[in-house]
């Protein structure tokens, strides 16, 4: 929807909540349910209205706990049985610096007074994110602190140790300290936010002394929004490419008008200047993993002429696929998700031209399209909207563009082979299939909040669930990489199966887009039956359960030679395979070869 896109209006959607809602409820979309509990130390009713619009326009269903005014510590400090039952997927700590009840308001204290109230407040909050750990075993969102509404010591309060702006910049970077060494805790930087938003609007106090807000009514859905870019990555609901215009988009002007030396691009112009650190940013999205491709109206040399100017950042080698061509960009997008075997909906369109914009958007349905008028606008457009929110990075992640770069590559191959068996035969394929490694364990779980088209049940696992998992003798864990003679495509796939009695039930079986059609998935039920016999297990039970995603899969255990027991009429389905009479299927991935030389 539209209207809760970024750029959105804030006001509007706090007249409109309801009618919002029910618009959204009625377009039937198939949406992952999420439990959310909200732990406030101010009121959170609209705060919890306006996440729920934005949640369910990205594809979640949220089902929310809300603790009662201000009691967001004992919620989570003391037991609560209905906090319990409900059984969180995430909790959301809602306090702002009205909550901050050990700054001791005393310019007479000493260092170590104030050094002892930064440590009391700051252990207040360790204390109670340690205990939710421990009992709920979920990821936590804890907002950071704002700045306060006055200065009492004028510019001294930032660095003076009595002034409440040093307060709260110390205790925000124990809490950042914190974060740095917990993986499923999150900040939601209320701090920027309201930064951005102006200080003096969100503060503005009426609303407080009303309704024990912590911001603006109209400041709520923006508020909201950056709370949900959260939720949505740590749930799998980035968006995974950028498709980029050339012309007056990477650089100022037409290169097939203008030529190499006509275009803007670096220092020497204002305009040049801009798009310069606009491709600065861009290039920085690689390195996140983010997959850059060219999607322009262009002849393809004048386009990779452009990308050759010396003042460019960004250069050829930069994208996975570069489409330039007078062919409509909605097909260019569709033909080059197919390429990368990504869905379209996983594509940010960027484009200096309203009418493609338009275009894109009502042929695609799922793409972002940010809206900009300038060059100066570009940047803020695609940050603040969130498409890649990052709440982990992986090794893997740094390397993303150059593996599907080389399945490029392996795509050109693949049509000089007559039988697809010989072309896989040539890959020179090699798997590593291991239980799960401590050192990998971040990665496996940001495998299972992205990965949709290849993934039978599409359970969602947080690293302190993983980790029990991996303890969990009563568990058959599969973790698989896979090189060839073109590259490393790092961990592709995992699978986890629950032992009981004599079978194991298959929980989580996943794969990577990036190596479909290679026979992995072959490899892996290979080494699964072989830990089954090594169990003295004979059979191992399969469930699909079917989204608007994963359709790819659905006969997925057909194909290994499972027997479908059971069909609901929802599309989902149980399957069986007795292991007595298996024989292995993959005949061209060596697996764990160099294990057995070390040996």
């Amino acid at each position: 929807m539209k209207e809760l896109e970024y750029p959105f209006d804030g006001a509007w959607i706090m007249k409109k909540r309801r009618k919002l809602k029910n618009m959204l409820l009625e377009d039937r979309s198939i949406r992952i349910e999420k439990r959310i509990a909200v732990l406030g130390g101010s009121t959170t009713s609209d705060i919890i209205s306006a996440m729920e619009l934005f949640l369910l326009n990205l594809g979640i269903k949220p089902l929310f706990y809300e603790s009662e005014y201000a009691r967001y510590w004992q919620d989570a400090m003391f037991d609560n049985p209905e906090l319990e039952k409900f059984k969180p997927d995430i909790i959301f700590i809602h306090t702002s610096s009205r909550n901050l009840d050990f700054f001791p308001e005393n310019v007479t204290c000493t260092p170590q007074e104030m050094e002892d109230a930064l440590m009391a407040q700051y252990e207040h909050f360790e204390q109670m994110w340690e205990r939710i750990s421990e009992v709920y075993s979920c990821p936590i969102i804890q907002n950071n602190f704002e700045m306060p509404s006055y200065r009492l010591l004028g510019n001294s309060d930032a660095w003076d140790i009595h002034g409440k702006i040093n307060f709260i910049t110390r205790l925000n970077c124990k809490f950042y300290e914190y974060a740095q060494k917990h993986p499923s805790f999150y900040i939601n930087d209320i701090n920027y936010v309201s930064a951005c938003y102006g200080l003096d609007e969100w503060l503005e106090p009426k609303y407080w002394y009303l309704y024990k807000y912590a911001m603006c009514v109209p400041a709520i859905p923006v508020f909201a929004y950056n709370t949900v870019r959260i939720i949505k990555s740590i749930f799998g609901k980035n968006k995974k490419v950028l498709a980029l215009d050339l012309d007056n988009t990477l650089w100022g002007g037409v290169i097939g008008d203008d030529g190499q030396e006509g275009i803007e691009i670096g220092h020497e112009t204002t305009m040049g200047q801009g798009y310069e650190e606009v491709q600065r940013y861009i290039k920085a999205h690689k390195q996140m993993g983010i997959l850059l491709t060219v999607c322009s109206k262009n002849d393809e040399e004048n386009a990779i002429l452009g990308l050759e100017h010396p003042s460019g950042v960004l250069k050829p080698d930069d994208f996975t696929v570069i489409k330039a061509n007078w062919n409509p960009k909605d097909i260019n997008i569709t033909e080059t998700a197919g390429e990368l075997n990504f869905l379209p909906e996983s594509f940010v369109f960027v484009d200096d031209n309203p009418a493609e914009r338009a275009i894109v958007e009502g042929q695609i349905p799922g793409i972002a399209v940010p809206d900009f008028e300038t060059v100066e606008e570009c940047i803020s457009s695609i940050d603040k909207a969130g498409y890649f929110e990052v709440t982990a990075l992986s090794a893997d992640d740094s390397k993303r563009g150059e593996m599907y770069k080389a399945n490029a590559e392996r795509a050109k191959l693949q049509k000089s082979f007559g039988s697809y068996e010989d072309y896989l035969k040539s890959l020179d394929m090699n798997a590593k299939i291991t239980d799960f490694e401590p050192i990998y364990l971040q990665r496996i779980v940001q495998l299972t909040n992205k990965s949709n088209q290849f993934n039978l049940t599409t359970r969602r696992y947080q690293l302190d669930e993983m980790n029990k998992i991996a303890g969990d003798s009563s568990y058959i864990r599969l973790c698989g990489s896979l090189s060839d003679r073109f590259g490393d495509n790092g961990i592709v796939s995992i699978v986890i199966g629950e032992i009981i009695d004599s079978t194991v039930h298959v929980d989580l079986w996943l794969m990577s887009c990036r190596v479909l059609k290679r026979d992995m998935e072959l490899a892996m039920l290979d080494e699964l039956v072989r830990q089954c016999r090594e169990h003295s297990l004979t059979k191992i039970i399969g469930h699909y359960y079917k989204t608007n995603k994963n359709a790819m899969v659905a006969d997925l255990y057909g194909s290994f030679g499972f027997d479908k027991v059971q069909e609901f009429d929802n599309g989902d389905s149980t399957w069986e395979l007795e292991i007595a009479n298996y024989k292995n299927k993959n005949y061209v991935i060596r697996v764990n070869e160099q294990e057995r030389i070390t040996r």
